[in-house]
């Protein structure tokens, strides 16, 4: 292949695209700010002298910053690994559309557009007969059709014989941000109206979302991999369900449900393949030509709810893989996303794809899990990770010398993706590679590091089970 790929994002998605650029033979560019020079995606390169391929920018968020290196080092495409501009259609369509255009590695911007927000994905899912959770599928912004929509709700609840729970939402948030809960109608307008306020503070938009609360579920994810020729085709499903209070995932496993975890109260087999169906589906109407993932609630019952649509290439996307074989290997799903957005064909059908044995991802992350998942920053001293063969490590820190944790990000140190033949091996392997991992470090003030691995330790148990 050729071409020239600017990496527009940090950590260890920026070294996982490198790696796939060099599987396929593609130069690329990164870019860091300075609180990332001493992360190993910009070690591993040149920020200076005659190889130079790692531009300092003052901010990976600021599109004229990233554009002016692209140009100034004539890449042809540019990857914007997830986070940051990943989602954002207005940077997708400005990347294409300029005078000097760049192939944006990920779905069309027209996709993003309509799928990137959620209210749309939810009206167009409802126009094909998709399930989603009950509630608004527009924004609200008038209190006294809130209030009766709120009612509603509760009253089906009721007639369910449900806990009466909703959702109050602000439409255009995300990440879990601008979400509060009611119980009872008496409490709706304070809320409605705390929701609202906020809502226009931060993102602009006062327009508010009503939606049943689903307690005891669990929450799943279908990984497809569509072309620009029309081709669609799925790697199978995940469970995303243990996740820190912030809704920020912290262990991940695939397939999405299995027998050998929980005694189920409906058959997980048909479930699965229609979550998988509903969303090749969706692809199909809204012509999906790129990775993406489509997220789903599934409660205690079996019945399953679309929540949305991530377009983009999602951090647990290897625990997709690595329950896939593709000639007997563990597909790579970064290096068929570049290959994808660069104009080639899938190459192979969906019966060429054999599934088979169970994978766990592991976020590691520095934290305090008992006060609210609080991130710690300081400097890792010591940062050894075990090496297996049923194991791999995807990580920006380094092993070799003291890494200063930067305050201005998410304090993620690695990924750690395990492989076995069984759920419980998987499992098993888990607590093995916990156990082997060693991480120190000290604060400002002299303390000891502190980490999630306790937490991902005593919850390995609760995989997908209810």
């Amino acid at each position: 292949m050729q071409g020239k790929v600017l990496i527009a994002n940090r950590g260890e998605i920026a070294i996982r695209i490198m790696e796939a650029c060099k599987d396929l033979g593609l130069d690329y560019v990164v870019v860091y700010t300075d609180a990332d020079r001493d992360s190993e995606h910009v070690r591993r390169n040149w920020t200076e002298g005659p190889k130079h391929n790692a531009w300092r920018i003052t901010s990976y968020t600021d599109p004229n910053d990233i554009l002016a290196v692209a140009d100034h080092t004539l890449c042809t495409a540019i990857h914007p690994g997830y986070g940051f501009f990943s989602e954002d259609y207005r940077f997708a369509r400005r990347v294409t559309i300029r005078d000097r255009p760049l192939v944006f590695i990920g779905p069309s911007w027209e996709v993003i557009k309509k799928l990137g927000d959620k209210i749309n994905t939810k009206r167009i899912a409802n126009k094909l007969g998709i399930p989603t959770i009950p509630g608004t599928d527009s924004p609200i912004y008038n209190e006294m059709e809130a209030e009766e929509m709120a009612q509603h709700l509760f009253d089906v609840q009721a007639e369910q014989g449900a806990p009466p729970a909703i959702l109050v939402k602000a439409a255009a948030g995300g990440g879990g941000m601008g979400i509060e809960e009611v119980s009872r109608i008496e409490q709706f307008r304070r809320v409605y109206r705390q929701v609202q306020h906020y809502a226009k503070r931060q993102f602009g938009d006062g327009g508010v979302l009503i939606e049943q609360l689903l307690r005891d579920f669990n929450h799943l994810e279908v990984q497809l991999l569509c072309s620009r020729h029309d081709e669609r085709l799925h790697f199978n499903s995940r469970n995303c369900t243990i996740q820190s209070t912030g809704r920020q995932k912290r262990i991940e496993a695939a397939p999405g449900l299995d027998d050998s975890c929980f005694v189920y109260d409906f058959d997980t087999r048909p479930l699965l393949q229609q979550i998988v169906d509903y969303s090749l589906k969706l692809a199909d109407h809204v012509h999906y030509d790129n990775v993406g993932t489509w997220e789903w609630i599934v409660s205690r019952s079996g019945q399953a709810y679309l929540l949305e649509v991530n377009t983009r290439i999602q951090v647990e996307n290897d625990v997709s893989a690595r329950i896939s074989y593709l000639q007997g290997k563990h597909p790579n799903l970064i290096r068929e996303q570049i290959r994808l957005a660069l104009g080639e064909r899938i190459g192979y059908k969906q019966d060429d794809i054999e599934f088979k044995g169970a994978s766990i991802e592991l976020r590691i992350v520095a934290e305090n899990t008992s006060r609210n998942f609080a991130p710690w920053i300081g400097t890792i001293t010591r940062f050894d990770m075990p090496r297996f063969e049923w194991s791999a490590v995807y990580t920006h820190v380094p092993s070799d010398r003291p890494y200063p944790i930067p305050s201005e990000y998410d304090p993620n140190l690695a990924l750690a993706l395990v492989w076995g033949e069984t759920m419980d091996q998987a499992k098993k392997r888990a607590l093995e590679f916990i156990d082997q991992t060693v991480i120190e470090g000290q604060d400002s003030s002299g303390e000891g590091i502190i980490t999630n691995l306790d937490y991902l330790r005593s919850h390995l148990d609760r995989l997908l089970t209810f």
